[in-house]
């Protein structure tokens, strides 16, 4: 494989292609056959297609836990007695927030605590286990970066100290049930790779296949950063697109002479969202020319909109201070909408400008299209102010992100802010 005149450049400025008249629209950058620590920028393998990289699961369900031999305090404390005295529903009963720490100074090696979020006390009766405690049962979500992770319960601990938000006191447990669990198997078990052409590491590994020893399946072991081939060749990477698993098996494909479908088994990790892939289309020959395309997307493919973005972004110099940039304010109904907006009024249609606050923050300190001080009118800015309100986010599991808290940190970088 070859990047073509390119190839000394920058990946995103060289040319990879192929002589079959299908593709390709993906490249793989990995490693293949490694053993703990592997290369990420090694080509693997230019693909046709990538069936079950880019699928839709159905929502996440929420989780039971179980507090055992709780003693609880605070606003835990208060909850309980209300659920106690009344039937409670469960928008009466909501909590919001847990930490489950170990007491301190006993915090075991590289144990952190886990965080539970959107969190619903069910139910509290005496417990079984301890005398003038109670078992606590709740509801919510374990915060993890993906459904199919781990949760290890740390060794050496018989009692956990419960915090609420801003570390509020909620007492303590004896044991918790519900939140410490093996890792899921994968929700998709195969990645199928279709029309592959594949590179030297990628063709031993599927001499391995069919071999039983150990030595064998670690040649066949794969991890694999995924990039979108554009029609002129040029690649740039899907953020969190990943192929990772065991190379299984491989075939003669359909879609040319002398390409391969290569089935990877999946090591557990949750798909990206099938719409992604529609995101891409709008990168596919040309950077967008129009504004707002993200403005019909739910709050998670706006997100995924961002980091298209993002890793489309252009390394040119940034404009002098001084400049006024216009926020086109009509789509910003959430918290994604205004990254995807601020990144449009800086940078243009399809432009960059944060897609979290830390990575919103690290722009506003320059390299990323504008330099401080600037000035920002804001149209349409009442959207806003209706949308962006205080309260609890239930997709970032934490408190809502507010037009007054953004206002407060623009202006902290001084940043002129014309609202109309």
């Amino acid at each position: 494989m070859s990047a073509g005149p390119g190839a000394n450049r920058p990946l995103e400025l060289g040319r990879w292609r192929w002589e079959h008249s299908v593709g390709p629209g993906w490249l793989l950058l990995g490693d293949v056959g490694f053993e703990g620590f592997y290369e990420d920028d090694i080509p693997l393998a230019l693909c046709a297609q990538i069936e079950g990289l880019f699928v839709d699961l159905p929502p996440r369900p929420r989780e039971r836990f179980t507090l055992v031999g709780c003693a609880p305090v605070g606003a835990l404390a208060d909850l309980l007695d209300r659920l106690s005295a009344e039937a409670l529903g469960t928008e009466r009963a909501w909590l919001g927030d847990i930490s489950i720490m170990a007491p301190p100074p006993d915090v075991p090696p590289v144990w952190w605590g886990e965080y539970l979020g959107d969190v619903v006390v069910l139910a509290c009766r005496p417990s079984i286990t301890m005398p003038e405690a109670v078992d606590v049962d709740l509801d919510g979500f374990v915060d993890v970066y993906d459904r199919t992770e781990a949760v290890v319960r740390p060794g050496d601990v018989d009692e956990f100290v419960l915090l609420g938000r801003n570390e509020a006191p909620y007492g303590t447990c004896r044991d918790v049930t519900g939140v410490f669990r093996e890792q899921a198997a994968p929700p998709v078990p195969q990645v199928r790779l279709l029309g592959c052409r594949p590179e030297t590491p990628l063709l031993t590994a599927l001499g391995a296949v069919g071999q039983s020893t150990e030595a064998a399946r670690r040649r066949r072991r794969i991890h694999a950063e995924v990039y979108m081939v554009a029609a002129d060749g040029s690649a740039s990477q899907v953020i969190g697109a990943v192929v990772s698993g065991t190379v299984s098996a491989g075939e003669p494909s359909r879609l040319g002479a002398g390409l391969f479908d290569v089935t990877v088994d999946s090591d557990p990790r949750e798909p990206l969202p099938l719409g992604i892939l529609g995101i891409l289309e709008h990168w596919y020959t040309r950077r967008p020319a129009e504004k707002n395309l993200w403005a019909g997307y739910d709050r998670e493919l706006r997100h995924h909109w961002a980091g298209v973005a993002l890793a489309h972004r252009s390394d040119a110099a940034d404009r002098p201070a001084g400049a006024t940039y216009d926020l086109d304010g009509r789509f910003v109904t959430d918290i994604e909408g205004f990254y995807c907006a601020i990144g449009e009024a800086i940078n243009g249609p399809g432009g960059y400008f944060g897609w979290n606050l830390d990575a919103f923050d690290d722009c506003l300190a320059g390299r990323f299209g504008a330099r401080v001080p600037f000035r920002l009118v804001w149209h349409d800015s009442a959207v806003a102010r209706e949308h962006l309100v205080a309260g609890y986010d239930r997709r970032r599991l934490g408190p809502a992100i507010t037009l007054e808290y953004l206002l407060d940190m623009l202006a902290a970088h001084h940043v002129e802010i014309d609202l109309r």
